[in-house]
């Protein structure tokens, strides 16, 4: 029976530990220079290398050959020893306990009365390597806390876990007692290296994007990645590819990704259901697949930053590469935001085709990000960009747009503006198009400037009157004033100067003397926000409605 890649080519000393130096070189100094501790705690993800390095630990101290070792406090991986423990064979001095299934009292006292016994030789030491170290009960980490205080010489504790909280939690006085190392992660790039080695060492021929694929996938565990090696080559004759490891993993092609940045950036939600129906007559995992799509969308986004992505095939690089220019960052954030707030409902859904759907329509449809600045300085004309969702509100008058000198330079999402004459039959002949914009601007200039109609325009003023006298729009309309006058020039294809009157008093908008109810909470609110800039600059921002 062929040994599984993941036991075959476990590291045998702390040089081979990857990515874990700063345990490997603690644990190697101690060796060697004899000042070993009694106990230790090995925290990290799965399949990092925490049982593999209590077991080094352990080669290390009882090595047949330690003293001609090249590197001080490394064990030679040859002897009969060390073979014996490597391999996880029956070692009188190296015992492996699996807590997960000797996690009672009775056991922790049994542990505790073996650990009184001295090594087969004089020059040996006992480990316990104790896996799963979080599923050992209250109960038995208080039968071992007082050997663990005091314990005899030459005894040697390791205790592994994926869960040090729950230690934490179950026994905190048993964390002051031991020496703890966080293991970490294992990056894509140095699992792809080591798979590499792996291959060339078996004689593989494995492809580049699949062994980015495993490595990607393995998510910081090396033992995963091996597994999943060895699970493709088993698969079948030939080559390792990129498909068969997909087809292996139940993982979507990198083509269909590819199909759903073409969708957003084409603003085509009507394709979003034909694609999905293709992934569930495939029996795709929904859940894998819109959080594989999120890391599409996070690998553009890294790229247009100027960072670089890791463990992208070829064909998806192509394919972010190739919409790279029709997104824009901002859109990109959004969109992410948007699927972190769906990809956990994939998983408790009934209906998960609903919520992949749902989130790609979102994503499709999303409106566009543009900065308003750059439709200030178009001031007009051609099919200069709609406003930006996020830009800073203004007070008071501001500076007025100019007409363009030619078409805008390179806006980001083009949206088609009607120019209208300077008067007030062309106003109204654009008024529905204005509203929709200021509401997209901030839905409180969008209520407030719906309640205006325009009743005058001569060049470059132009003058709305309030249809109800009501002093929270007057005074929206007055903060947002310089927004205004850039939403009006850009689709009079002038600079405009605006004045806003109310229709009972015939002049400016002003507060009358007796006011209702809602006027009056309107007026405190106001004053309110008028204390506080930074409330007042938050609700502007935000788009916040402040309540009492």
């Amino acid at each position: 029976m062929a040994l599984a890649l993941a036991r075959k080519y476990r590291p045998r000393t702390f040089s081979d530990l990857l990515v874990q130096d700063h345990v490997a070189q603690v644990l190697r100094g101690a060796v060697s220079s004899g000042r070993v501790g009694h106990g230790y705690l090995l925290t990290g993800p799965r399949g990092v290398g925490k049982t593999t390095a209590a077991r080094i630990l352990a080669m290390a101290l009882n090595c047949e050959r330690k003293a001609e070792a090249p590197v001080p406090g490394e064990p030679c991986g040859e002897c009969a020893t060390c073979l014996r423990i490597w391999n996880g064979a029956a070692n009188l001095d190296v015992i492996e306990i699996d807590a997960a299934s000797n996690r009672g009292v009775d056991d922790a006292r049994d542990l505790r009365e073996r650990a009184m016994y001295a090594a087969s030789e004089a020059e040996h030491y006992k480990v316990y390597i104790v896996d799963e170290a979080h599923m050992l009960t209250r109960e038995a980490w208080n039968a071992l806390l007082k050997i663990l205080e005091e314990p005899p010489p030459r005894v040697v504790f390791v205790f592994a876990t994926t869960e040090p909280q729950k230690i934490a939690n179950t026994a905190a006085p048993v964390l002051s007692r031991l020496q703890r190392f966080d293991f970490r992660r294992i990056g894509p790039a140095a699992i792809r290296e080591r798979l590499q080695y792996v291959a060339r060492a078996e004689g593989l021929a494995v492809e580049d994007d699949a062994l980015r694929i495993i490595a990607k996938y393995a998510d910081g565990g090396m033992r995963d990645a091996l597994s999943v090696l060895d699970q493709a080559l088993s698969f079948g004759d030939g080559p390792v590819t990129a498909q068969r490891v997909r087809d292996i993993l139940g993982l979507v092609a990198d083509e269909l990704h590819a199909e759903v940045l073409g969708i957003i950036a084409d603003r085509a939600p009507e394709r979003v259901f034909p694609l999905v129906s293709r992934l569930v007559d495939a029996g795709a995992d929904l859940g894998e697949f819109l959080a594989a799509a999120a890391e599409s969308l996070r690998a553009l986004l890294m790229i247009k930053l100027g960072a670089e992505p890791e463990g992208l095939t070829e064909t998806l690089r192509h394919a972010l590469t190739a919409h790279a220019d029709q997104l824009a960052s901002g859109d990109l954030l959004r969109m992410l935001r948007i699927v972190a707030d769906q990809e956990g409902n994939v998983r408790r859904s009934g209906n998960p085709r609903l919520v992949v759907e749902t989130t790609l329509l979102r994503w499709a449809m999303i409106d566009r990000t543009v900065d308003l600045e750059r439709v200030r300085a178009q001031g007009g004309g051609g099919t200069p960009a709609a406003p930006s969702h996020r830009a800073q509100p203004e007070r008071g008058s501001a500076p007025r747009p100019q007409p363009p000198a030619g078409p805008p330079a390179d806006p980001v999402v083009p949206v088609p503006v009607t120019t209208a004459p300077f008067s007030v039959d062309g106003i109204r002949a654009v008024w529905d198009e204005l509203l929709e914009a200021a509401g997209r601007d901030k839905k409180i200039l969008g209520i407030a400037l719906a309640a205006t109609r325009p009743v005058a325009a001569d060049a470059p003023t132009v003058v709305l009157e309030l249809v109800e006298d009501n002093p929270m729009y007057a005074e929206t309309l007055e903060r947002m004033r310089g927004t205004v006058e850039s939403l009006l020039g850009v689709r009079l294809g002038a600079a405009v100067s605006l004045q806003v009157r109310s229709a009972t008093a015939g002049g400016p908008a002003s507060r009358p003397k007796r006011m209702t109810e809602a006027g009056n909470r309107a007026e405190r609110l106001s004053k309110l926000r008028g204390k506080d800039p930074a409330l007042d600059a938050a609700a502007t921002e935000l788009d916040l409605e402040v309540l009492e």
